[in-house]
């Protein structure tokens, strides 16, 4: 997506830095934007204020310093956290139709729902399962169905994939990126994974290691979601080679 293209931003980092006791500077100075539609992947070493970020970006913790900015509009903004956080007693289509009932909705509208949700995700025969009986990808399907059900206008992946097998990471974020093109969302993912970003974003975010900064980014411009064997295309290739040889860079400077 081009600059132009993202014109009125969803959310903003405007040189936010977040200090915790104890440990000093985890974040910042740090500067951050995403526009409407467009799938975002931030990269960088463990600890360098990735998913502070995101918790930034999603109401859960406040700057200490620099501001969080907000476009009004449609939906809200949902997170899917690296675990499902799935509440065990309940069926699948009840943890789904969890924020709709908890916004006002009866339990009759938000079922219904929550049943169409999780027929987006593949898991319309699995709707009265409860998470015990579920694998980690159907889990994992659940939790996007639920972060979907709002028809939010930020969806933020914190890792999502990181504790699965790699056949079930591909076809999820298949999974996801079909998901983006029928609602359009805007994505920011998480993710240690260079390829993975690559994979599924149209601008990855490199960050130095914490007090995370802004290192470099990278721009795709290939469809999503992604043509069968774009894992092999010089594209991808050198998208990925790029941002290895950027995160890099990035770990080698001083902090």
């Amino acid at each position: 997506m081009t600059e132009g293209a993202r014109a009125v931003d969803i959310a903003a980092l405007a040189g936010v830095t977040v200090d915790y006791p104890g440990r000093g500077r985890a974040l910042g100075p740090f500067d951050f934007a995403i526009g409407a539609g467009e799938i975002v992947a931030l990269v960088g070493p463990s600890g360098c204020g990735k998913s502070t970020a995101l918790r930034l970006l999603a109401g859960l913790e406040l700057p200490g310093g620099g501001a969080v900015k907000r476009t009004a509009g449609r939906g809200e903004t949902s997170v899917v956290f690296q675990s499902p956080t799935l509440a065990p007693w309940r069926s699948a289509s009840a943890n789904v139709a969890l924020p709709l009932e908890l916004a006002g909705a009866s339990r009759g509208e938000g079922r219904a729902r929550a049943r169409a949700a999780l027929a987006q995700v593949g898991l319309a025969d699995a709707s009265e399962a409860r998470p015990a009986q579920l694998s980690g990808g159907m889990a994992m399907r659940v939790a996007l169905a639920r972060a979907l059900v709002t028809d939010p206008r930020l969806l933020l992946l914190d890792e999502p994939f990181a504790a699965l097998d790699e056949i079930t990471r591909r076809a999820l974020a298949d999974d996801v990126l079909a998901l983006w093109a029928k609602y359009r969302p805007a994505i920011v993912f998480v993710t240690h994974s260079v390829e993975e970003a690559v994979y599924m974003a149209s601008r990855i975010v490199v960050m130095t290691p914490g007090p995370g900064r802004l290192a470099a980014e990278t721009r795709t411009d290939s469809p999503a979601p992604r043509p069968k064997g774009f894992r092999t295309t010089p594209a991808f290739r050198g998208a990925a080679e790029a941002v290895s040889d950027q995160l890099a860079l990035a770990m080698a400077q001083p902090r």
